[in-house]
């Protein structure tokens, strides 16, 4: 570990403190401080005290000066809203859309373009929105509770329904972390000229595990900082593509705006879907909300802090859908009709740039390696990420940053190097592989969304913050639809993949417990915990009977 910096405590407060007591908004003393690390302590959490950015800011207008002058402190009243606070908040929901932008998503985006053309453009518009949903509640869940989702499910269900989350999620963020990693190696494997093979791009890219260990250890506001440059540097290449490469604005704009979906196409529109909702994102977010101390026994900040994270997360997500509009219309422009439409994959999709639009002043071969290794290295440092919080969470375990981000990392990096070795000189091999992952990260997705629309649907949980019978109804309606989806791609590649009576067999007998699992899933949480709750009132109301 890189040893901590001096004064980087006072860096990370990044406070705005006004200059007399009488106007002091957030105090917090030495006291309170000890006492939060004596709890943190006992159990493992997503933050300690000490690395969370205080969110304090002066009186800046009329309106909050009265409310300061009445002495309130904000345990009803929400604050008027801060453009300074909304810098300090702004963060979490950029690290989050890094999921929107990873090199599994860039495949899906660039076979849609060369296959579908411009015409799933609406879809991905309201892929976006429907992730941005399930994301907001997964902040809401971490803000109003102020523990993560893996920590809740920790506490909510019984030992062996939480070990087998903990392997689910764990599968879930091994299959995603294969794809970043690989796609990271291609961007490395084309920068090169073909000097690093694959195998050599993933130990290369295994490399930003310590990257990110130097990075936390100066504070969470440097990480985010770099989380912004690789997107910036994403964003950057790919609308250059899309300069370079001028698709059609009136049929890009036709596209957005008029749904149209045909039988052809209708394997990369659940492709679309499907990479929306990534399962260890949906833990992730609920962590990375935490990096704030918001004081949860308060009313009103808890729903600043819902506010400015809403806001924060929209604009992240409208970035992310930008960059997958460029590298959708980029395809559709120069492959949508043509021979190679079907052969495309991330594999070879630089050459195919390359040989179709050559050179010019920086060679479109390049900026796409650029954008992919941006994409790549940011989306493997926020599965490291999501994998500390998802281990700690569930099994609580005390160790070191270092260590768990090393146990982490090896669980990916192992097979990834096996799968470098093997797969390196066969890109329909690759495309094999990325479809079982895909299938791999499709099958998990109940095991995310379920404990957590559950557990943001209850008032023991959320208190006044539950969802309430209409956000509820939208939620559960999109996660339907995106279990549904994500279904239909496991029936359609497991039927094309099974084959003898033993294997179907098989086959059924665990599709049988995936749903019973499911199942139990969804009534644990809203039934059987208000009878459990119901059945000890009920004890409790004999006893003092007798």
């Amino acid at each position: 570990m890189v040893p901590k910096p001096q004064g980087r405590e006072e860096e990370e407060h990044h406070t705005l403190l006004p200059t007399t007591p009488s106007t002091q908004i957030i105090t917090n003393t030495h006291h309170q401080d000890e006492d939060e690390d004596e709890e943190e302590e006992e159990e493992e959490v997503a933050f300690q005290s000490k690395e969370k950015v205080i969110i304090s800011c002066g009186i800046e207008n009329d309106e909050e000066a009265n409310i300061i002058n009445n002495n309130e402190d904000y345990s009803i009243t929400t604050p008027p809203f801060s453009w300074k606070k909304l810098w300090l908040f702004t963060g979490p929901g950029f690290l989050m859309s890094i999921a929107f932008l990873d090199p599994g998503n860039l495949e899906g985006d660039l076979q849609s373009g060369a296959i579908a053309g411009y015409s799933l453009l609406w879809l991905l518009m309201w892929a976006t929105i429907m992730g941005l949903l399930i994301q907001l509640l997964s902040a809401r869940l971490g803000v109003a509770t102020g523990k993560h989702l893996a920590e809740l499910c920790r506490d909510e269900y019984p030992n062996w329904a939480r070990y087998l989350l903990w392997f689910m999620a764990e599968l879930a963020l091994i299959g995603a972390d294969i794809q970043e990693v690989i796609g990271s190696a291609i961007a490395i494997k084309i920068l090169s000229n073909g000097f690093f093979p694959l195998w050599a791009g993933v130990l290369i890219t295994a490399i930003d595990c310590f990257i990110f260990l130097f990075l936390e250890n100066y504070g969470v506001r440097k990480l985010e900082a770099v989380f912004a440059v690789l997107i910036a540097t994403m964003a950057i290449s790919f609308a250059w593509m899309f300069g370079e490469t001028k698709p059609n604005g009136k049929e890009l704009l036709i596209g957005v705006l008029v749904p149209k979906l045909s039988s052809r196409t209708i394997r990369q529109a659940v492709g679309v879907v499907g990479c929306v909702i990534m399962p260890h994102n949906v833990f992730l977010h609920s962590a990375l909300v935490q990096s704030r101390k918001v004081d949860v026994s308060k009313k009103g900040r808890v729903q600043e802090a819902l506010n400015y994270y809403s806001i924060e997360s929209t604009i992240a997500l409208a970035i992310s859908f930008m960059i997958n509009l460029f590298v959708t219309t980029v395809f559709a422009k120069g492959f949508y009709g043509s021979a190679k439409a079907d052969s495309i994959g991330l594999v070879n999709a630089g050459q195919y740039l390359q040989e179709k639009y050559g050179g010019g002043v920086f060679p479109i071969l390049y900026i796409w390696g650029i954008g992919l290794l941006a994409a790549g290295q940011s989306s493997t440092i926020t599965g490291t990420y999501a994998g500390q919080f998802i281990m700690g969470g569930f099994l609580n375990l005390r160790l070191k940053k270092w260590m768990r981000a090393l146990i982490t990392r090896s669980f990916a990096i192992v097979p990834t190097i096996i799968v470098a070795l093997v797969f390196d000189t066969s890109e329909s091999a690759l495309d094999v592989l990325n479809e079982w992952l895909n299938v791999l990260q499709s099958v998990q997705i109940p095991f995310a969304l379920i404990p957590l629309l559950c557990l943001v649907s209850k008032e023991s949980v959320m208190g006044t913050f539950k969802i309430g019978s209409t956000l509820k109804t939208a939620a559960w309606t999109v996660a339907a639809l995106v279990i549904v989806i994500n279904g239909y791609l496991l029936l359609d590649f497991v039927s094309a993949e099974v084959n003898g009576v033993f294997t179907g067999a098989l086959v059924c007998i665990v599709v049988t417990a995936y749903v019973v699992f499911i199942i139990y899933l969804i009534l644990r949480v809203d039934s059987v915990s208000t009878w459990y709750t119901q059945m000890r009132s009920k004890s409790w109301s004999t006893n003092i009977g007798n």
